[in-house]
């Protein structure tokens, strides 16, 4: 029983470094900032979901889980509103090209308001 557990633990660390990986080279390799900012959250929370569940199994400890639940949750968190966040500043910062977005909900936004005569 413990053998096959050990596999199960050895496939999903190296699935979750695999995963690890392929966001890093996404970071690396895309052009634009919202391909890399989706290469850099999508694959690296997943990789990080599977190896601290590795962690989890072969430990075997509840004490270890009562600590890798919110390492788990705040990467769940922090990932995507980092992202957000990014791609926010980059969009203000002209970075982003308008013409690659299929809906520009912040447009109006960035428009100068009309100025009151009065």
């Amino acid at each position: 029983m413990n053998d096959w557990i050990d596999v199960v633990v050895l496939v999903l660390i190296l699935a979750g470094a695999l995963l690890c990986l392929t966001a890093a080279i996404g970071l690396l390799r895309f052009r634009d900032v919202p391909s890399r900012l989706h290469a850099g959250t999508k694959p690296q929370v997943l990789g990080v979901l599977l190896i601290c569940s590795a962690i989890a199994l072969s430990l075997r400890s509840w004490p270890v889980v009562a600590f890798l639940v919110p390492v788990v949750l705040i990467q769940f968190a922090a990932a995507p509103l980092s992202a957000h966040m990014v791609a926010r500043q980059a969009y203000r910062n002209g970075t982003i090209e308008s013409r690659s977005l299929l809906v520009d909900e912040l447009a109006e936004s960035r428009r100068t308001p009309p100025a009151s005569g009065g």
